[in-house]
């Protein structure tokens, strides 16, 4: 039994949140009577209110996300229906903005508008004082970060174990992108960097060797960087008793127009297999970039990306986002053309998302915004992209995820794009759509030959050729039994046992 609960619901098992470690580490005197509890939103709201309530307790606190707001909402519904004398509280981005509107909002008892880092505790000790607040929604104050108890004590043995481990140096952003929820930031703020840097290496004592930093903007500060990276060049260095630890891996976000040569110097020194770099790139088109107001130099961030791809054992994720403001199909067929040239090993293709709160609503009459009122609100239309090509495009995604970026079909891809990545993959995605009618749920063997005869048929590639690379790259992940249209296919020289590499790893 816990008289306070915290809870949510993340995307999938491996998710473990650091929001909630927050709020657990900071619940000061109450700490001894609060018990974290984590779902996911695979599971039936249901079942979770059954085990919420096995644990008899007075107050639960629900952090709701974009990815979890629908079954959130049945959580919270459930809950009030068998136990109303129970007190929910919210909290999370997406309750913190326009929560007057959100039938959530109006069924829980409190609603922590912002950081509730401390907000949360302090909330728990009115309740259960008997001083209940006057009003549903609390704004909660700036927090001052060095007076916060970080979180990765809160982390269990099983966590490091089995689940990505989130760690920020920062938090907040001083660019305006107006799609972001970061544009409400005034700046951004770093940890006290001593201590952070005593929490990383107890977790690295631990066993913790998969660090995944959330800060929006990892190389604002190149000063701060380089020592947290010298950190992890300097462990990278001593030898290990223990072989069943897991390599060191690194993924941080970047700002693609600032590397300097300085961190370029540290970059360099990180062997193979060990940093992922997520670069927001979004737009290529420097009037859109304008209009939402997003700073980036385009020839900073090409030269940045090609020396990072030429010059460093980096991973290189690139973001790119289909239906801002005034950019249409032609605009971002470009913009992604450009990026491809630049050699990322991924890129990330999103549609726009109206996240409560980001100023980029402002937009919606002069560009005719249509957004999906259900979560994730993607965007459904604007007076440059109609819906049935949106529909469109939301496939070319779906389609350029599992065959571009899983990086299963590496020999085969130079072939698919040719000069015109944008449009010839859009060709193949057309093909694979009309041809299957699902763009998720196909299992890898039928890929392949879907692959194979959607490269012949959409973009009339010579069958030899491409049964050559196809059979390179169906041995390169491991497949058992090579089908009939490969057959023929003369076998390659070598092939690596990536059945034990990671998605990264099959990029190289």
């Amino acid at each position: 039994m816990s008289t306070i609960l915290l809870t949510t619901l993340n995307a999938r098992f491996s998710h473990a949140s650091l929001g909630l470690r927050y709020l657990l580490a900071n619940m000061g005197a109450l700490r001894g009577q609060t018990q974290l509890l984590e779902f996911t939103i695979k599971q039936r709201p249901i079942d979770i209110v059954e085990q919420l309530l096995a644990a008899r307790p007075r107050i639960i606190g629900l952090g709701v996300y974009i990815w979890n707001a629908r079954e959130c909402a049945e959580v919270v519904a459930l809950l009030k229906c068998l136990r109303p004398e129970v007190t929910v509280v919210l909290g999370g981005p997406e309750v913190s903005h326009e929560s007057e509107r959100q039938a959530i909002c109006q069924q829980a008892d409190y609603v922590i508008a912002g950081q509730a880092d401390v907000a949360f505790a302090a909330l728990c000790q009115q309740l259960l004082a008997g001083t209940p607040p006057a009003t549903r929604l609390i704004a909660a104050p700036p927090v001052a970060l060095e007076q916060l108890t970080l979180p990765y004590a809160e982390y269990r043995d099983e966590d490091l174990a089995h689940r990505v481990i989130y760690v920020e140096a920062s938090r907040g952003c001083p660019f305006k992108c107006e799609f972001c929820l970061s544009a409400l930031d005034k700046t951004a703020s770093p940890f006290p960097l001593a201590p952070f840097l005593e929490e990383l290496a107890t977790l690295y004592r631990r066993g913790l060797r998969h660090f995944k930093f959330v800060d929006r903007t990892f190389n604002l500060k190149v000063d701060s960087s380089l020592q947290i990276l010298e950190f992890f060049l300097a462990r990278l260095d001593v030898p290990h008793d223990e072989p069943s630890h897991e390599p060191l891996f690194l993924h941080f976000e970047l700002i693609p127009d600032h590397l300097p040569p300085r961190l370029r110097a540290a970059i360099q020194r990180f062997p193979p297999g060990t940093l992922q770099f997520e670069i927001g790139v979004q737009s290529l088109n420097q009037e859109v970039q304008q209009r939402i107001s997003r700073k980036q130099d385009n020839a900073k961030t090409a030269q940045n990306l090609r020396w990072l791809r030429d010059e460093s054992h980096a991973h290189l994720h690139a973001d790119l986002i289909i239906g801002l403001p005034g950019e249409g199909v032609e605009s971002f067929a470009a913009g992604f053309d450009q990026l491809w040239q630049m050699g990322p090993h991924e890129i990330q293709v999103g549609i726009l998302k109206r996240l409560r709160g980001s100023p980029i609503i402002r937009h919606s009459a002069a560009f005719d915004l249509r957004f999906n009122p259900q979560p994730p609100y993607n965007l459904l239309s604007t007076n440059t992209i109609d819906f049935a090509t949106m529909q469109r495009l939301s496939r070319f995604a779906r389609y350029w995820e599992l065959v571009a970026n899983s990086g299963r079909f590496h020999a085969t891809l130079p072939l698919l794009l040719g000069e015109s990545p944008f449009a010839r993959f859009m060709s193949l995605s057309d093909w694979l759509y009309a041809t299957t009618g699902q763009s998720d749920s196909i299992q890898l063997p039928r890929l392949f030959e879907l692959v194979y005869r959607g490269a012949c048929e959409a973009l009339q590639l010579e069958a030899t050729t491409l049964q050559q690379t196809l059979l390179t790259d169906f041995l390169r992940v491991g497949l058992k039994g090579v089908p009939r249209f490969l057959r023929d296919a003369p076998e390659p020289a070598s092939r690596a046992p990536s059945q034990r590499t990671r998605r990264q790893q099959r990029h190289q």
